[in-house]
């Protein structure tokens, strides 16, 4: 069984009301512009038989008026040859032919009445048919955006991020731990101010005794020269 069992319940029903309750929506959509288009199309084939029944009665209605002007012509054409009894006679087939005419008559206004109706429906059904398919191109989007949006936070669980920012900081840690070692080898070369004064103290020594050394280097020069 479908989703509308006749036009009416097409034109009576409320998309929004049957998409909030589907389990699937873009499932139902697809379901429910296939309906409309499958109903379209019979309310158009039904259009085009009435519209060729029109047609008919048309040419009918031609045909028996050109009858009853020919009975007429007919009874006139009696007269003026005195046969009252054929005048009579093309008279009453005239009225016979009158009547159908009458007849064809009520029956075109009934045909253009469905006519009418038919072509109401169609404006109805595609009007319905249309927001439908702007409804579906709506749900579609929205399962696209939703999707993406899915993957995104799929791609950045909070447990990944978690983790990624543990290893950072594990390599944070590593990085000041070399720091350190490397400040630690600084401060052992650095000198005291006892180191900068022994220091001064040894320089002075060591200029004393060289002072000491060249003088005796000297004499020892002198000495050799004066022999």
């Amino acid at each position: 069984m479908g989703i509308f069992s006749r036009f009416a319940d097409i034109i009576n029903s409320n998309i929004s009301a049957l998409l909030d309750k589907a389990e699937d929506p873009e499932k139902m959509v697809r379901l429910i512009i296939q309906e409309m288009e499958d109903t379209l199309v019979e309310v158009r084939s039904t259009s085009a038989k009435v519209l060729a029944e029109k047609k008919e009665i048309l040419r009918r209605i031609a045909k028996v008026q050109e009858q009853v002007q020919d009975w007429q012509d007919k009874a006139e054409l009696a007269l003026s040859k005195d046969r009252e009894d054929l005048a009579k006679a093309a008279l009453l087939e005239k009225q016979k032919a009158s009547e159908l005419a009458a007849t064809l008559e009520q029956e075109l206004v009934v045909v253009e009445e469905q006519i009418n109706r038919l072509k109401e429906e169609v404006n109805l059904l595609q009007e319905k048919l249309a927001d439908a398919k702007a409804r579906q191109k709506t749900i579609i989007m929205r399962k696209q955006t939703a999707s993406s949006r899915l993957e995104v936070k799929r791609q950045l669980d909070s447990s990944k991020i978690d983790n990624a920012m543990s290893k950072f900081e594990q390599y944070e840690r590593r990085v000041e731990g070399l720091e350190s070692q490397v400040e630690s080898y600084d401060l052992g070369n650095q000198k005291t101010l006892n180191d900068e004064f022994a220091a001064l103290e040894a320089e002075d020594s060591v200029n004393a005794e060289l002072e000491a050394l060249k003088a005796k280097v000297n004499a020892s020069k002198t000495k050799k020269q004066t022999k």
